[in-house]
């Protein structure tokens, strides 16, 4: 009865929260790269400058496959609306960012008129991007709005119609436009309508308003866009979808769309003490939001569907930075992530053979088909294995959210299986009993081809930790091989008890800090003066202008954990503060590029605040709160979830 009650008054949090807390409005101007993304975990789209328009559109499933002078990759789609004005002297005013409706609504103002106009890539039709305006005259006005197709670069357009009709009060217009990739292997088809209560002309892009002063009308348009990597006929079902939202109607489209975020936001963060931390948190979450559904099979990108940064390929970042948080907050999200990994085990089963190893060996750039797709200049692609382990770890992580133990025997352990095969055959048997990892690039990827680097051997052994737990829990009997491995894993140390990076390490720069993360998240480091030293050694090693952020984001939460909350604060602040862009907190890459939004960071550092801060632990028995201290600046965290309401 507890429980319900607690989960009954989080619902209520959480709606007060998405109707107040998280909205962003800004005066003046702004830099595009500070614009967020609007998406809904298939379509994303960044605003343009005039919110008119998008400066760039992604749908997660369009990749076109590699050939012989590019990897396989994301690329941009038609832009939904691309909106212009036959009047001088407009400029954006205003800005608002409502995360808990995923909305984005520019104020545009000249003496005569002023323009309302709100993006939304709609939750519950996850092929429509919407765009509404709502126009006021301050003075009598006659203006012209038309909207240009904007075709994505090197796309050929192959065909195109237009339709125009009256359906009850409104004057409809339907474009479709049908484009293939430069390699001509994906088709993708948009079709658009405009709905013009009030206009006094239409035509199959153009809309005439006339006002006297004050005044209103208002107008939309929605633009579906179908690829034939989800479709077999795009083109035919880019109008259907069309077809459908214009019977549903304006209000019902909203209301479904709105319902469903306040859906998501039935899981938040509340930061008491903190206002920036807290406006970071919130659009952070936003952000990671926008880029999952459940359901489809889907894993994260580190940017999700707001760039081609990183090809649009699937990372550790997905298993390590980002599911936990999601997997925390929502398991119906996390469950598509770790699902693109088991449909991911065909091509890595045979990539493991190719390199003469057991098991499956998984990507370090996964495309959408589950194939290694690095780029052939960067060596990860055939030495950062450690992925094979983290794949394994967020398996893990899915099941102690989920509880689910038939999805565990017939798919996580499966999975989990085939990752601790591979890393039997990888690991050598050295001649005093201990066994090695060798020539491997780890998470600091500044050094190549080391032995025995320390994050990889302790991902393998917490991987195959788990893999054995996973089959006792199920009732099976483990590979006692897969226990024997992970005990006698090696690991290196300066004389002072410092771990060293890797066999050879002799404390040059490094981009990430390996030896940290055997604190949190893997729980191989367990000594307090173990654990502290560590972080204190390779803080000063990081590369803090070129390197991600991270690395900060864990220590934060050792450091959190183990009474050092001022030192957390610290770590804390370097994960998000000197890359933030603007004033809608949207996070870059680095601290020396405007790479947007950076996903990855985004999980380092609510990992910082929800198993930091609030002190949650993922554990076989579900989702806890174990010790943790807040610094002095924060009088409070709390946590909605599924699992309950955790406050510190």
């Amino acid at each position: 009865m507890r429980k319900i009650l607690t989960l009954i008054i989080c619902a209520f949090l959480a709606l007060d929260a998405a109707a107040a807390g998280h909205t962003i409005t800004v005066e003046g101007k702004i830099a595009p790269s500070e614009l967020p993304l609007a998406g809904n975990g298939l379509l994303g789209f960044i605003p343009s400058i005039d919110g008119l328009g998008t400066q760039r559109t992604y749908s997660a499933t369009v990749h076109e496959r590699g050939n012989r002078n590019s990897v396989s990759k994301i690329r941009p789609v038609m832009s939904p609306f691309h909106l212009t004005v036959s009047a001088d002297g407009l400029e954006p005013v205003r800005r608002t960012l409502d995360m808990g409706r995923g909305s984005f609504t520019t104020t545009l103002e000249n003496n005569r008129m002023r323009l309302e106009a709100t993006q939304r890539a709609l939750r519950g039709l996850p092929c429509i991007a919407m765009l509404e305006v709502e126009v006021e005259a301050l003075a009598d006005v006659s203006t012209d709005f038309i909207d240009h197709p904007a075709i994505a670069s090197k796309d050929s357009l192959i065909s195109t119609s237009k339709k125009v009709k009256n359906e009850g009060k409104y004057h409809l217009m339907t474009r479709r436009e049908l484009s293939y990739s430069d390699g001509r292997d994906i088709a993708v088809s948009t079709s658009a309508v405009i709905c013009a209560p009030g206009a006094t002309a239409i035509g199959t892009d153009t809309i005439a308003v006339n006002l006297k002063k004050n005044q209103k009308t208002w107008f939309c348009i929605l633009t579906a866009i179908c690829s034939s990597a989800d479709y077999g006929d795009p083109w035919q079902e880019s109008e259907r979808q069309i077809l459908f939202a214009l019977r549903e109607g304006r209000d019902r489209l909203v209301a479904r769309h709105e319902q469903l975020w306040s859906d998501l936001w039935q899981s938040d963060i509340v930061i008491d003490g903190n206002e920036e931390l807290q406006k970071a948190a919130t659009s952070a979450l936003y952000h990671l939001y926008s880029s999952i559904r459940p359901g489809s099979r889907r894993s994260i990108a580190p940017l999700g569907q707001s760039g081609q940064g990183y090809n649009g390929h699937i990372f550790w970042d997905a298993d390590t930075w980002m599911l936990p948080v999601i997997a925390v907050l929502h398991p119906e999200l996390a469950r598509p992530m770790v699902d693109f990994r088991i449909d991911g085990l065909p091509a890595s089963r045979k990539r493991a053979q190719g390199m003469g190893y057991a098991g499956a060996m998984f990507p370090w750039e996964a495309d959408p088909y589950g194939e290694e797709s690095t780029p052939t200049f960067a060596l990860t692609g055939s030495m950062e294995q450690h992925i094979t382990a983290c794949v394994a770890n967020g398996a893990w992580t899915y099941y102690c959210t989920s509880g689910d133990k038939d999805w565990l025997r017939t798919q996580g352990y499966p999975l989990m299986k085939e990752c601790a095969d591979f890393w039997t055959s990888r690991a050598e048997r050295n001649s005093d009993g201990s066994y090695s990892i060798k020539n491997v690039v780890g998470a600091d990827e500044y050094a190549i081809g080391v032995d025995d680097n320390a994050f990889t051997n302790g991902a393998a052994k917490a991987a195959l930790l788990h893999t054995t737990e996973a089959a006792e829990t199920l009732g099976l009997q483990p590979d006692s091989r897969w226990k024997e491995i992970a005990d006698n894993l090696s690991f290196h140390y300066f004389d002072d008890g410092t771990m060293r990076e890797h066999a050879t390490y002799d404390g040059a720069t490094i981009k990430q800090s390996d030896v940290t993360l055997l604190g949190y998240p893997l729980g191989i480091m367990t000594d307090p003066d173990e654990l502290v030293r560590n972080i204190n050694y390779y803080n000063d090693k990081l590369d803090l202008a070129h390197g991600p952020a991270m690395s900060h984001g864990v220590m934060a939460v050792t450091l959190a954990r183990h009474g050092r909350p001022e030192d957390a604060a610290k770590a804390l602040d370097r994960a998000y503060k000197p890359n933030l862009r603007g004033p809608f907190m949207v996070l870059a890459e680095t601290a020396s590029n405007n790479r947007t939004y950076f996903l990855t960071g985004a999980g380092a550092m609510l990992q910082g605040i929800i198993f930091g801060y609030a002190g949650l632990e993922i554990s076989p028995e579900g989702v806890i709160q174990t010790s943790s201290e807040l610094p002095q600046d924060i009088t409070g965290v709390s946590v909605s979830t599924p699992f309950g309401h955790f406050s510190r």
